[in-house]
Protein backbone atom coordinates (compact mmCIF):
# COMPACT_ATOMS: atom_id res chain seq x y z
CA UNK A 1 0.00 0.00 0.00
CA UNK A 2 1.54 3.45 -0.93
CA UNK A 3 0.16 7.05 -2.15
CA UNK A 4 -0.47 5.41 -5.60
CA UNK A 5 -2.92 2.85 -4.16
CA UNK A 6 -5.41 5.13 -1.99
CA UNK A 7 -7.05 5.53 -5.36
CA UNK A 8 -7.94 2.11 -5.42
CA UNK A 9 -10.18 2.70 -2.22
CA UNK A 10 -13.57 4.04 -1.45
CA UNK A 11 -12.61 8.43 -1.58
CA UNK A 12 -15.90 8.83 0.50
CA UNK A 13 -14.59 6.75 3.71
CA UNK A 14 -13.76 9.14 5.93
CA UNK A 15 -10.67 7.17 7.32
CA UNK A 16 -9.12 7.44 3.38
CA UNK A 17 -9.95 11.51 3.70
CA UNK A 18 -8.14 11.81 6.59
CA UNK A 19 -5.35 9.63 5.26
CA UNK A 20 -5.48 11.90 2.29
CA UNK A 21 -5.49 14.90 3.82
CA UNK A 22 -2.33 13.40 5.99
CA UNK A 23 -0.72 12.79 2.69
CA UNK A 24 -1.04 16.26 1.59
CA UNK A 25 0.28 17.58 4.60
CA UNK A 26 3.49 15.12 4.16
CA UNK A 27 3.80 16.42 0.74
CA UNK A 28 3.95 20.05 1.99
CA UNK A 29 6.42 19.00 5.06
CA UNK A 30 3.92 19.27 8.10
CA UNK A 31 4.84 16.18 9.40
CA UNK A 32 3.38 16.75 12.94
CA UNK A 33 -0.17 17.54 11.37
CA UNK A 34 0.56 14.07 9.03
CA UNK A 35 0.47 11.96 12.31
CA UNK A 36 -2.18 13.84 13.82
CA UNK A 37 -4.75 13.34 11.25
CA UNK A 38 -3.31 9.34 10.81
CA UNK A 39 -3.90 9.14 14.26
CA UNK A 40 -7.72 10.62 13.70
CA UNK A 41 -8.09 7.89 11.23
CA UNK A 42 -6.86 5.20 13.36
CA UNK A 43 -8.83 6.30 16.06
CA UNK A 44 -11.98 6.33 13.94
CA UNK A 45 -11.61 3.17 12.22
CA UNK A 46 -14.75 1.34 12.10
CA UNK A 47 -13.47 -2.39 11.13
CA UNK A 48 -10.51 -3.92 9.95
CA UNK A 49 -10.23 -2.85 6.86
CA UNK A 50 -10.20 0.59 7.84
CA UNK A 51 -7.64 -0.20 10.85
CA UNK A 52 -5.46 -1.96 8.41
CA UNK A 53 -5.28 1.64 6.42
CA UNK A 54 -4.52 3.53 9.23
CA UNK A 55 -1.99 1.53 10.83
CA UNK A 56 -0.11 1.95 7.52
CA UNK A 57 0.13 5.66 7.00
CA UNK A 58 1.11 5.63 11.02
CA UNK A 59 3.89 3.02 10.64
CA UNK A 60 5.54 5.60 8.54
CA UNK A 61 5.50 8.67 11.22
CA UNK A 62 6.92 6.45 14.55
CA UNK A 63 10.39 7.52 16.52
CA UNK A 64 11.60 4.53 16.85
CA UNK A 65 12.69 1.42 14.47
CA UNK A 66 10.53 -0.95 16.96
CA UNK A 67 7.77 1.40 16.52
CA UNK A 68 7.46 1.14 13.26
CA UNK A 69 8.06 -2.72 12.66
CA UNK A 70 4.81 -3.00 15.88
CA UNK A 71 2.50 -0.71 13.59
CA UNK A 72 3.60 -2.39 10.08
CA UNK A 73 2.61 -5.65 12.07
CA UNK A 74 -0.68 -4.37 12.75
CA UNK A 75 -1.13 -3.64 9.25
CA UNK A 76 -0.69 -6.79 8.32
CA UNK A 77 -2.20 -8.34 11.12
CA UNK A 78 -5.22 -6.22 9.96
CA UNK A 79 -5.07 -7.12 6.51
CA UNK A 80 -5.05 -11.11 7.43
CA UNK A 81 -8.46 -10.40 9.84
CA UNK A 82 -9.94 -8.51 6.72
CA UNK A 83 -8.89 -11.70 4.23
CA UNK A 84 -10.51 -10.26 1.08
CA UNK A 85 -10.42 -9.17 -2.40
CA UNK A 86 -10.05 -5.87 -0.53
CA UNK A 87 -6.57 -6.45 0.67
CA UNK A 88 -5.34 -8.86 -2.36
CA UNK A 89 -3.59 -5.53 -3.58
CA UNK A 90 -2.21 -4.73 -0.31
CA UNK A 91 0.34 -8.17 0.08
CA UNK A 92 3.52 -6.77 -1.91
CA UNK A 93 3.81 -3.29 -0.16
CA UNK A 94 2.58 -4.84 3.32
CA UNK A 95 5.42 -7.67 3.31
CA UNK A 96 8.01 -4.69 1.84
CA UNK A 97 7.04 -2.72 4.73
CA UNK A 98 7.54 -5.74 7.26
CA UNK A 99 11.17 -6.56 5.14
CA UNK A 100 12.40 -3.33 5.95
CA UNK A 101 11.61 -2.86 9.46
CA UNK A 102 13.13 -6.28 9.98
CA UNK A 103 16.00 -4.97 8.07
CA UNK A 104 16.34 -1.65 9.77
CA UNK A 105 16.56 -3.35 12.79
CA UNK A 106 19.41 -5.57 11.87
CA UNK A 107 17.11 -8.79 11.43
CA UNK A 108 18.12 -9.39 8.30
CA UNK A 109 17.53 -13.54 7.58
CA UNK A 110 13.73 -12.30 8.99
CA UNK A 111 13.36 -9.24 6.77
CA UNK A 112 14.53 -11.62 3.78
CA UNK A 113 11.76 -13.98 4.68
CA UNK A 114 9.39 -10.83 4.45
CA UNK A 115 10.94 -9.64 0.66
CA UNK A 116 10.54 -13.54 -0.32
CA UNK A 117 6.93 -12.97 0.70
CA UNK A 118 6.74 -10.03 -0.86
CA UNK A 119 7.89 -11.55 -4.61
CA UNK A 120 5.50 -13.66 -4.26
CA UNK A 121 2.77 -11.79 -4.23
CA UNK A 122 4.09 -9.48 -6.69
CA UNK A 123 1.68 -10.42 -9.06
CA UNK A 124 -1.19 -8.91 -7.07
CA UNK A 125 -0.23 -5.56 -7.30
CA UNK A 126 -2.02 -2.90 -9.03
CA UNK A 127 0.07 -3.26 -12.73
CA UNK A 128 1.66 0.23 -14.01
CA UNK A 129 4.66 2.46 -11.94
CA UNK A 130 2.77 1.12 -8.53
CA UNK A 131 3.07 -2.53 -9.39
CA UNK A 132 6.60 -1.41 -10.65
CA UNK A 133 7.81 0.24 -7.69
CA UNK A 134 6.50 -2.94 -5.60
CA UNK A 135 9.21 -5.38 -7.71
CA UNK A 136 12.05 -2.75 -7.78
CA UNK A 137 11.65 -2.51 -3.67
CA UNK A 138 11.42 -6.78 -2.97
CA UNK A 139 14.34 -7.12 -5.49
CA UNK A 140 16.56 -4.17 -3.80
CA UNK A 141 15.40 -5.69 -0.77
CA UNK A 142 16.60 -9.96 -1.80
CA UNK A 143 19.87 -8.67 -2.79
CA UNK A 144 20.48 -6.65 -0.16
CA UNK A 145 19.47 -9.75 2.79
CA UNK A 146 20.34 -12.72 0.70
CA UNK A 147 23.79 -13.43 2.52
CA UNK A 148 21.64 -13.60 5.81
CA UNK A 149 20.01 -16.66 4.85
CA UNK A 150 22.84 -18.02 3.05
CA UNK A 151 24.23 -18.11 6.38
CA UNK A 152 22.07 -19.21 7.60
CA UNK A 153 21.65 -22.26 5.39
CA UNK A 154 18.75 -21.60 3.90
CA UNK A 155 19.86 -21.97 0.13
CA UNK A 156 16.57 -21.99 -1.01
CA UNK A 157 15.49 -18.36 0.22
CA UNK A 158 19.28 -17.18 -0.53
CA UNK A 159 18.56 -18.25 -4.25
CA UNK A 160 16.09 -15.35 -4.15
CA UNK A 161 19.01 -12.81 -3.85
CA UNK A 162 19.00 -11.42 -6.86
CA UNK A 163 20.85 -12.16 -10.29
CA UNK A 164 23.54 -14.53 -10.40
CA UNK A 165 26.84 -13.44 -9.06
CA UNK A 166 28.38 -14.62 -12.35
CA UNK A 167 26.21 -12.18 -14.21
CA UNK A 168 25.96 -9.24 -11.60
CA UNK A 169 29.42 -8.57 -12.22
CA UNK A 170 29.22 -8.24 -15.77
CA UNK A 171 25.87 -6.51 -15.93
CA UNK A 172 27.21 -3.65 -12.92
CA UNK A 173 30.07 -2.80 -15.41
CA UNK A 174 27.83 -2.36 -18.25
CA UNK A 175 25.67 -0.06 -16.66
CA UNK A 176 28.43 1.78 -14.94
CA UNK A 177 29.58 2.69 -18.85
CA UNK A 178 26.44 3.30 -20.21
CA UNK A 179 25.49 5.25 -17.16
CA UNK A 180 28.87 6.99 -17.53
CA UNK A 181 28.60 7.93 -21.14
CA UNK A 182 24.53 8.31 -21.63
CA UNK A 183 23.38 5.42 -22.87
CA UNK A 184 19.95 5.92 -22.31
CA UNK A 185 18.59 2.95 -25.21
CA UNK A 186 20.86 0.38 -23.60
CA UNK A 187 19.75 1.38 -19.84
CA UNK A 188 16.12 1.86 -20.94
CA UNK A 189 15.71 -1.59 -22.28
CA UNK A 190 17.71 -3.09 -19.71
CA UNK A 191 17.36 -1.87 -16.16
CA UNK A 192 13.57 -2.04 -15.44
CA UNK A 193 14.21 -6.12 -16.08
CA UNK A 194 17.30 -6.15 -13.77
CA UNK A 195 16.09 -4.15 -11.22
CA UNK A 196 12.64 -5.73 -11.05
CA UNK A 197 14.44 -9.31 -11.07
CA UNK A 198 12.94 -11.55 -8.39
CA UNK A 199 14.54 -15.00 -9.37
CA UNK A 200 11.63 -16.58 -10.96
CA UNK A 201 12.28 -18.36 -14.88
CA UNK A 202 9.72 -15.82 -15.94
CA UNK A 203 12.53 -13.37 -14.53
CA UNK A 204 14.93 -14.86 -15.84
CA UNK A 205 13.58 -15.12 -19.39
CA UNK A 206 12.92 -11.52 -19.30
CA UNK A 207 16.20 -10.23 -18.58
CA UNK A 208 18.04 -12.35 -20.77
CA UNK A 209 15.43 -11.42 -23.59
CA UNK A 210 16.27 -7.52 -22.44
CA UNK A 211 19.95 -8.25 -23.10
CA UNK A 212 19.66 -9.85 -26.30
CA UNK A 213 18.07 -6.93 -28.02
CA UNK A 214 21.17 -4.71 -26.96
CA UNK A 215 23.90 -7.18 -28.04
CA UNK A 216 21.50 -8.26 -31.23
CA UNK A 217 21.39 -4.77 -32.51
CA UNK A 218 25.14 -4.37 -31.90
CA UNK A 219 25.68 -0.64 -31.33
CA UNK A 220 27.74 -1.42 -28.94
CA UNK A 221 31.46 -1.39 -28.27
CA UNK A 222 33.22 -4.90 -29.31
CA UNK A 223 34.43 -4.86 -25.81
CA UNK A 224 31.08 -5.03 -24.37
CA UNK A 225 29.35 -7.10 -26.67
CA UNK A 226 32.29 -9.59 -24.98
CA UNK A 227 30.88 -8.60 -21.85
CA UNK A 228 27.26 -8.35 -22.37
CA UNK A 229 27.52 -11.98 -23.42
CA UNK A 230 29.31 -13.18 -20.52
CA UNK A 231 26.41 -11.94 -18.85
CA UNK A 232 23.61 -13.72 -21.16
CA UNK A 233 26.22 -16.54 -20.78
CA UNK A 234 25.68 -16.84 -17.09
CA UNK A 235 22.22 -15.94 -16.86
CA UNK A 236 21.45 -19.29 -18.53
CA UNK A 237 23.56 -21.23 -16.65
CA UNK A 238 21.30 -23.48 -14.25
Amino acid sequence: MAEGESGRMDPELPVVRLCVAGMQAEAEGRADAARELFQQAWDGARDDYEACIAAHYLARHQDSAEQTLRWNQECLDRADRVGDARVQGFYPSLYINMGNAHRELGQRAAAHRYFVLAAERAADAPEGQYGDWNRFAVAEGLRETAAATAVEGDEAAAARGGVREEAEGPLRELFARWCGRGDLKALGLTLPAYLGFLGTDEDRVRLRSALHMVHAARWLPDDEQTVLEDAMGALAAR
